[in-house]
């Protein structure tokens, strides 16, 4: 009589362990000085106070995002760093996502100034939302008409459309731009969430590698004007 040896494999089924998903917010917009590195890092810190496991991914040449993550207080909610700003190609987008620590539950994406083409097209492809700042000037809304189209043109976008919201920063209310500005983000189809006005605070947060998040007694007028970003964050990390 023949006896049929077990299979190792057979009597040791393989352990399938399913790892979840990050969050990947992307904050783009091909003008430069609009306020991307200042959104991306006081969003990872607002995140990373409530108990989030957060990454940091910096493209941006410049290094801002890396710079301000070295002089975070390691007594702070800690966030991890990567600076993919040292090879920034359409190869690598995805490779440094996964890269970040396991337990991860959000990614932050800083891009740089001039983001387009099959680059713009790789970040949104790898990401669930994005995250647009505006200043309020002539150039500015100029410059975020023509990459908000290149956004909604992308092959990146266009085979899987994603959330995009506008964010007006550095505002000074009353004045002729923020009432232009007003106009044109009303104009588009795109949700125009929040307006964040010129403050010290952020200068000053920056400085120690903080959010305004991160301050014991946060300014009470930064809080109601962070909220309806907030919501719209939590509305999208829901679903």
């Amino acid at each position: 009589m023949t006896r049929k040896i077990a299979d190792p494999i057979d009597s040791h089924p393989a352990r399938i362990i399913e790892r979840t998903q990050p969050k990947r917010v992307l904050i783009a917009n091909a003008k430069g000085g609009c306020g991307k590195t200042t959104l991306a890092t006081n969003v990872a810190a607002y995140l990373a106070v409530n108990e989030n496991i957060v990454a940091l991914i910096d493209h941006d040449p410049q290094g801002s995002s890396t710079q301000w993550l070295s002089v975070r207080n390691e007594k702070l909610p800690a966030i991890y760093s990567v600076s993919a700003f040292r090879r920034c190609d359409v190869n690598t987008t995805r490779s440094f996502q996964l890269g970040v620590p396991s337990n991860t539950t959000h990614i932050v994406i800083d891009t740089p100034a001039g983001l387009g083409g099959n680059l713009l097209s790789d970040h949104l492809h790898h990401c669930d939302m994005l995250l647009i700042p505006v200043v309020p000037s002539a150039i500015d809304i100029r410059a975020a008409t023509s990459f908000i189209k290149d956004v909604l043109l992308s092959p990146g976008f266009r085979l899987q459309p994603k959330p995009i919201a506008v964010i007006a920063n550095r505002v000074r209310h009353n004045t002729v731009g923020y009432k232009k500005l007003q106009i044109f983000l009303h104009s588009l189809n795109i949700p125009f969430i929040s307006t964040f006005r010129d403050t010290q605070h952020y200068v000053r947060a920056a400085e120690f590698g903080m959010g305004i998040y991160d301050f014991s007694q946060p300014h009470e007028k930064d809080m109601e004007e962070w909220k309806p970003l907030i919501t719209w964050l939590k509305i999208q990390f829901s679903r």
